[in-house]
């Protein structure tokens, strides 16, 4: 296989924390290399959020060509082995069609599952998921998410102590021990979901170094911008029952629509629980195997020396 050809087998993996700049950095990346985007936040998954999760908007999804946005039911669960398999099989498509793949997000599980850097199952213990249901339904959220970071701080710094279904899910993966991270990956129960890694897919994982204090401003800007845009209206059109209604932002809307607070104390409460779901993700790229922080500025020159990217 030639440089040129082997070079558009591969993928660039582009994370970051929320604000970061993924989503203009990964346009002018996708023009520039001849790509196409694959999304790995476990809530830009969703239909008609765009603005408390800061999905593309219309006009620069009409730039590039988006998979893993805005597909999926609001009350629809959704995994990370099924992302992992949705995901490469969506870069196998584009590949196919002789374009680069670049997956941009800020969901650090999603980003190690399609490495392959986690080992998943499909199966699980149902009578551990009776327990936790019974312990969620009888304690409060806090307590469940202390038992998490007993079991696994790493997850449990990025998930946040009212997200009752990813704690939940979280200690159901650290407590069962045929599930992820728990046995290696030849072990038996274990599966091995479709990966970037077991497709011998070769891929550069990035994750952006944005100093804190430009993140934080960042952080304000997007909350003024998402009042202005239409959150509570969002919110209120989804609904608080649906899966997708934990993400950042919408727990504070549903607050502030239940008359629970005022306006000045939703835009204040919406940046700080901003600001600390930044601080998780921070956290947990620290721990990402085979990552490597780059500035904005040298995402393009890594790319081309390290995968051969050439622009198209």
């Amino acid at each position: 296989m030639s440089d040129v050809a082997a070079g558009r087998r591969s993928v660039l993996i582009l994370a970051g924390a929320t604000c970061a700049g993924k989503t203009a950095l990964a346009l002018e990346l996708a023009e520039r290399f001849d790509a196409e985007i694959v999304g790995a936040d476990s809530r830009q998954i969703y239909r008609g959020m765009p603005i408390g999760t800061a999905a593309p908007q219309a006009a620069e999804l009409a730039r590039v060509p988006h998979h893993l946005v805005g597909f999926l039911d609001p009350r629809e669960r959704y995994s990370a082995a099924r992302y992992a398999a949705d995901a490469l099989a969506a870069i196998g498509e584009i590949h196919a069609r002789g374009k680069r793949a670049l997956v941009v997000g800020g969901t650090g599980f999603y980003v190690r599952a399609l490495a392959g850097d986690v080992v998943l199952s499909g199966a699980y213990d149902d009578a551990l998921r009776r327990r936790l249901a019974y312990e969620a339904h009888v304690h409060p959220p806090e307590v469940l998410h202390a038992w998490l970071a007993a079991r696994d701080p790493v997850r449990a710094g990025e998930i946040a102590a009212g997200d009752r279904y990813r704690v939940a899910r979280a200690l159901e993966v650290a407590l069962a021990p045929r599930l992820a991270g728990a046995v290696p990956p030849r072990a038996e129960g274990a599966v091995m979901p479709p990966s970037l890694r077991a497709a011998a897919l070769p891929y550069l994982k990035l994750v952006l170094a944005v100093p804190l204090a430009e993140l934080d401003a960042r952080i304000e800007a997007r909350t003024e911008a998402m009042l202005a845009g239409g959150l509570l209206a969002e919110a209120e059109r989804i609904g608080s029952a649906a899966v997708a209604a934990d993400a950042v932002g919408y727990p504070q809307a549903f607050a502030y629509l239940a008359g629970l607070t005022t306006r000045t104390e939703l835009r204040a409460l919406l940046t700080r629980a901003t600001r600390r779901y930044a601080r998780r993700q921070l956290t947990w790229f620290r721990s990402e195997p085979d990552v490597r922080s780059a500035a904005p500025a040298e995402v393009a020159a890594l790319a081309q020396r390290i995968l051969g990217w050439e622009s198209g």
